[in-house]
């Protein structure tokens, strides 16, 4: 606050003077305290507007902490059920791998007794085979007998006959 100075004279000062001097201080003083009291004001509706943001923000943050919870909590269900439904895929396909494998095995006694099989188709091709030309060669064999029996039957006929006619003859 401005001191103010009173005028030194030689005489002191009259009860007028005193009078417009505090008067003035008074006037000065109202200003300044108006003053003060304004601004005093204007900062306590900023402290209010700054405490009812800090509310709305407080509240905004618990609404913004429960979201959060709920959030982590879906997420845990999620995980939990993620994993049980991985568990039960993991499951299936291992129980897929192993029918897959029995299949395999399977496939491959079959293949086996395929081969087997064939081999043995093979040896009774060669065997019918080998069996086919032994009776080309009995056929070829009996033939050339037929040939001959028919022959010599054909000889003894003709011999019968000339025996007969020589029979007949005598």
């Amino acid at each position: 606050m401005k001191k103010v100075a009173l005028k030194r004279t030689s005489q002191r000062p009259g009860s007028d003077e005193w009078k417009r001097e505090v008067a003035k201080l008074k006037k000065e003083t109202r200003a300044k305290v108006k003053g003060l009291e304004s601004r005093l004001k204007a900062e306590e509706a900023e402290s209010e507007r700054k405490g009812r943001e800090l509310e709305r923000l407080g509240k905004e943050l618990e609404k913004k902490k429960r979201e959060l919870r709920r959030k982590r909590e879906a997420l845990s269900s999620l995980k939990k059920e993620s994993l049980s439904k991985v568990e039960a895929l993991e499951s299936r396909l291992k129980e897929k791998e192993e029918a897959l494998r029995r299949k395999e095995e399977e496939s491959e006694r079959l293949r086996r007794l395929l081969q087997e099989k064939e081999q043995g188709l093979r040896q009774k091709e060669e065997e019918i085979e080998y069996k086919n030309q032994q009776l080309a060669s009995k056929d070829l064999e009996l033939e050339t007998y037929r040939k001959t029996a028919e022959e010599r039957i054909f000889q003894l006929e003709a011999k019968l006959r000339e025996w007969e006619a020589r029979a007949e003859a005598d």
